[in-house]
């Protein structure tokens, strides 16, 4: 499995999103900080803006009920916001509209990926998306991001291909040539199809563009600020917009973070860590129980499933529609199930039946890592993961950088790290990225607010240090806990603290810790 960033983000969560979890106690203290009222205008925002962009900025929206308490419209884009000229994008927005009769303005949210619907987070999970104090005070605007699902779309191949792609198993031993071969087939006939299929859109699919984006968004929908909240890739994407719009900026909370000035290769380097880490804590637990397929210390049980992992990578399990188990959809069934703690049991079950010799509950997780269902891919979230980190990540790494990683993924994620790594797809990617990984400061935004969780494996705790760190007006809480992402997960001090933000400004003591 190679990881730039994994890509099933808040959703993975929704396992088990009926499950609740202790209610957790911190020390919070209202701090007199407070950050400006959100306003808002019955017209589109357009001050400051280039004559060029006037049109965009200028548009009216024409909003049409869309099931339920919803509403939903497109707003127009530049597909290349150097070049407003070059042609259009169509975004897709949904909104639901604030119960109080007196909102403090839109609230744009995102749930990660890059590639997940925030059409399809808020339509489908409202109030997994966002508490009902945020509801009530809020209209709350889900959005798909250039390059996904309703919006402007990345298009590759049909489901035949997809399963082809993600699931077939390369002949030979692990990394030889044979393998190696394979695998850089598959890959140059999946950015070809891409290429093929998308219209010209690829080199427009970045993070840089989707920032533009969302402040298009923000002016639109007659707010002067922007005020938003953004899950672990979503984070990056806030960030990049404070980058360019510090003076823009409102209430903003990036739950998750990615450390914008780490390569790819660190991102996967640090993933590796923080998947083997929760998988132990998985292990910890298990060992525990009744259930458990595995017994002894939490070594013994990561050596046992070592062997498990070499066992299906010799000699794959075929599920009953035919397609074969191997270590790589084995590893995916693994990282999909611990990215929230209550999706736990769903990976006793998986290996439980593994072990037996049957495939059926590890396809489940994997196929809910790819939106997969029936044999049919709901959604193009694995198309557009792979564009924008292609496109936002340099190719600059150093043979003498690469081997660092496989040492340091070697020693402390041994369980996972020989089915971590693979080719490259990017190396055959037909566009040269255009991103940058560098600090990012958003000097003279307003307080921006930044959660991390200790136990997170997908963005690591260390990378919303960071990030509160670089912002020259970043504020940092700590959940202490296990799982992706802190808000609306059961912690109710992290739930009052971001609503008290959101509703009254109250900006959270830097450094909260929430037990």
């Amino acid at each position: 499995m190679t990881a730039r960033l994994t890509r099933r983000i808040l959703t993975a969560s929704a396992l088990a999103v009926a499950a609740t979890v202790a209610l957790a106690g911190c020390y919070l203290i209202p701090m007199p900080d407070q950050s400006a009222a959100p306003h808002r205008s019955p017209t589109p925002i357009t001050d400051g803006v280039a004559p060029d962009l006037l049109p965009f900025y200028q548009q009216t929206l024409d909003w049409t009920d869309c099931g339920g308490d919803f509403d939903c419209t497109t707003v127009t884009a530049p597909l290349d916001w150097s070049d407003p000229e070059a042609g259009t994008i169509d975004l897709s927005v949904i909104r639901h509209a604030a119960t109080d009769s007196d909102p403090l303005g839109s609230l744009l949210t995102n749930p990660g990926g890059p590639g997940a619907s925030g059409v399809d987070l808020v339509r489908d999970s409202l109030d997994y998306a966002v508490g009902q104090a945020l509801q009530e005070n809020y209209d709350v605007i889900g959005f798909d991001p250039r390059g996904v699902g309703e919006s402007t779309a990345v298009t590759c191949l049909d489901a035949a291909g997809m399963d082809s792609f993600v699931f077939d198993i390369p002949p030979g031993q692990r990394r030889s040539a044979e393998w190696d071969a394979f695998v850089v087939e598959k890959q140059k006939t999946f950015a070809a199809a891409c290429e093929q299929n998308s219209d010209g859109i690829l080199p427009f699919i970045t993070t840089e563009n989707a920032a533009q984006d969302m402040d298009l968004l923000r002016a639109v929908l007659g707010d002067e600020k922007l005020n938003y909240l953004g899950y672990s890739y979503g984070t990056f994407l806030g960030a990049t917009y404070a980058k360019h719009y510090p003076d823009r900026v409102g209430r903003l909370v990036l739950d998750g973070a990615i450390d914008p000035s780490l390569s790819g290769l660190d991102v996967s380097t640090q993933q590796a860590i923080g998947f083997e880490n929760a998988l132990r804590a998985y292990m910890a637990s298990c060992v525990g129980q009744s259930d458990c397929p595995f017994t002894g210390s939490v070594d013994e049980a990561m050596g046992d499933l070592a062997i498990l992992l070499a066992s299906v990578d010799r000699d794959p399990i075929r599920n009953s529609d035919g397609r074969m188990l191997g270590a790589d959809s084995l590893v995916t069934a693994i990282v999909t199930a611990l990215y929230a703690q209550e999706s736990w049991p769903y990976l006793t079950q998986a290996l439980t039946d593994a072990l037996q010799g049957e495939a059926s509950t590890a396809f489940s997780l994997a196929d809910f890592y790819y939106n997969r269902q029936d044999g049919q891919y709901l959604d193009n979230s694995t198309e557009a993961f792979l564009t924008y980190n292609c496109m936002d990540y340099p190719a600059d790494e150093t043979d003498a950088e690469h081997a660092a990683s496989q040492a340091a993924i070697a020693q402390q994620a041994p369980t996972i790290a020989p089915y971590w790594e693979s080719v490259n797809l990017c190396d055959v990617w037909p566009y040269a990225p255009t991103g940058v990984r560098e600090p990012i400061t958003a000097a003279g935004a307003e307080p921006i607010v930044v959660i991390g969780t200790t136990g997170d494996p997908a963005t690591p705790y260390d990378w919303s240090v960071a990030l509160a760190d670089q912002l020259e007006s970043g504020v940092l809480i700590t959940r202490v806990g296990e799982g992706h992402t802190g808000y609306n997960k059961g912690n109710v001090c992290v739930d009052d603290a971001v609503e008290a933000y959101f509703i009254d400004g109250i900006v959270p003591p830097d450094g909260l810790v929430c037990q």
